[in-house]
C-alpha cells in the first residue's frame, strides 16, 4: 500500500534541519529494517522555492504502523524538527 507523509518544521527549525540533514539522508539510504519502500521524497518549500520548510515521502509499505515506525525513527523527528506530520493512504491514479 502506498501511503504519503507530509511533515512541516516548525518556525526557525531551518539550522537544525541542517544539522542533521546527513543524518537523515543516511537513514533514508536504507529502509529495509522499517518495512519501508521510498517510492520518492524530498524536501518542501517556501514559495519562493529554495527555502526548506518541511519533508514529503510517497512509501510503500504493508501497514500504517510500519510508516509510523519509519517516521518515528527518522532523525528530523528526533531532532523535534517538524511541527505536524500527517500520514494518509494513497492511491495512485497516474504517473
Amino acid at each position: 500500500m502506498l501511503f504519503a507523509i507530509h511533515a512541516l518544521d516548525k518556525d526557525g527549525a531551518l539550522p537544525t534541519r541542517l544539522k542533521h540533514y546527513d543524518a537523515h539522508k543516511a537513514f533514508l539510504s536504507d529502509t529495509s529494517a522499517f518495512g519501508v519502500n521510498i517510492v520518492m521524497s524530498g524536501p518542501l518549500t517556501a514559495d519562493e522555492g529554495e527555502t526548506m520548510i518541511g519533508s514529503l515521502f510517497l512509501v510503500e509499505a504493508e501497514d500504517r504502523a510500519a510508516v509510523e515506525r519509519f517516521n518515528q525513527a527518522d532523525p528530523f523527528h528526533e531532532a523535534g524538527i517538524w511541527e505536524r506530520v500527517a500520514i494518509t493512504g494513497f492511491i495512485r491514479r497516474q504517473g
